[in-house]
């Protein structure tokens, strides 16, 4: 692997871990790995830039069950230069989601989100 590919990566690594555990900490820290420019993608609609983004997050954590924090099980990660892939559930509201991060210059550029449920 290339030095330029194995920084891609760490940053990338450093994005995804970062938004995993900026969830405790509310909307505010999650919008920091986005800019302007990002984009979360849905099965619903595309949320563009930090003020759509945020309306997405805020709605997803205020419309979480407390019990959803505790349920939430990460099933498989993987990170490959600048992409990350995470797979997760928190049965029994979501039985698998998919997370696909595509991560520029320390921001989350495009996101991709689906979720599936019992």
């Amino acid at each position: 692997m290339s030095n330029l590919s194995e920084q891609a990566e760490t940053a990338t690594r450093q994005v995804l871990d970062h938004h995993l555990s900026a969830f405790a900490h509310g909307v505010e820290e999650i919008l920091k790995d986005y800019d302007d420019s990002s984009a979360v993608i849905t099965p619903d609609r595309t949320f563009r830039g930090r003020d759509e983004i945020s309306g997405f997050f805020k709605a997803f954590v205020d419309g979480a069950d407390p019990a959803f924090w505790p349920a939430f099980k990460i099933t498989s990660m993987s990170t490959i230069g600048n992409v990350a892939y995470l797979a997760w559930e928190a049965k029994p509201w979501v039985t698998l989601a998919t997370d696909t991060l595509y991560v520029r210059e320390g921001k989350i550029a495009v996101q991709t989100f689906t979720s599936f449920s019992a």
